[in-house]
C-alpha cells in the first residue's frame, strides 16, 4: 500500500506540474483567477488517474506495477475527464470571483452564503464525477447525472467527501498551500473508501 501511494502520488504530481508549477508562481489577486482555473486543467485528468490505479491496484505484493495502472488510467480519462472539469472549474471561477468582488455587485448578504453553499455542492459533485470517470466509462453527460443522483442518494458518501474537503481546506488555511497536492494520494484513496456505496451500486444498476 505504502509503495502504491507514494508512487500514485509522485505521478499525480508529474501529470500535474505543469498547472501547479505556474499557479504557486501566481499572486492571490483575485483578477487571477480565471488563469487560475487554466493552470488547474491538468489536475483533472491527473487526479482521475490516480483514482483509477488505487481503484485497480493487486493486492498481490509480487506484482505491484501502479506506475502502469496509473498511465493507463491516464491514456484511458485523460479526454472523458476534462469533459467534466473543464466545466467544473469554469463554473466555480464564476462563483468564486463574484464572491470576492461581492460588495460591487449590490446584492444582499444571503446571496454570498448561498453562492458558497452552490460552489461547496459543485466541488462534492465534482468528487462523484471523478470517481465515476475514473472507473467507469460512460458518456459525459451520463456521468454528469450520475454524480448528481449520487449527491443526495449515497448522503454518506458525499458526507465522506464533504469531510475531506474540509479537512484540506483546513489542513492549507493552517500549514500550508501545497498540502493538498503532498497528500493527494491518501486523500484519493479516502474518497475512494467512502464512495463506496456509490461504485457498488453502479457496478450493480447501471452497467452490463
Amino acid at each position: 500500500m505504502i509503495h502504491t501511494l507514494v508512487t500514485v502520488e509522485a505521478l499525480l504530481l508529474v501529470a500535474a506540474s505543469p498547472g501547479l508549477a505556474a499557479l504557486f508562481l501566481l499572486g492571490p489577486a483575485p483578477g487571477g483567477l480565471p488563469l487560475a482555473a487554466v493552470c488547474l486543467l491538468p489536475l483533472g485528468p491527473a487526479t482521475a488517474a490516480a483514482l483509477y490505479a488505487l481503484g485497480h491496484r493487486d493486492r498481490d505484493l509480487t506484482d505491484l506495477h501502479p506506475a502502469r495502472s496509473y498511465w493507463r488510467g491516464w491514456r484511458l480519462n485523460a479526454v472523458p475527464a476534462l469533459k467534466l472539469w473543464a466545466p467544473l472549474l469554469a463554473w466555480l471561477t464564476v462563483i468564486a470571483f463574484t464572491l470576492t468582488h461581492f460588495t460591487a455587485t449590490g446584492l444582499p448578504g444571503w446571496w454570498a452564503v448561498l453562492l458558497a453553499a452552490i460552489g461547496v455542492g459543485s466541488l462534492l459533485w465534482g468528487a462523484h464525477a471523478l470517481v465515476l470517470t475514473a472507473l467507469f466509462a460512460f458518456r459525459a453527460r451520463d456521468t454528469a447525472r450520475l454524480a448528481g443522483y449520487f449527491l443526495f442518494r449515497h448522503g454518506r458518501a458525499t458526507l465522506g467527501a464533504a469531510s475531506l474537503l474540509v479537512l484540506t481546506a483546513a489542513g492549507t488555511a493552517v500549514l500550508t498551500e501545497a498540502l493538498p497536492a503532498l497528500l493527494a494520494a491518501p486523500l484519493l484513496l479516502s474518497l475512494l473508501h467512502s464512495s463506496r456505496s456509490v461504485i457498488a451500486e453502479t457496478q450493480e444498476d447501471f452497467t452490463a
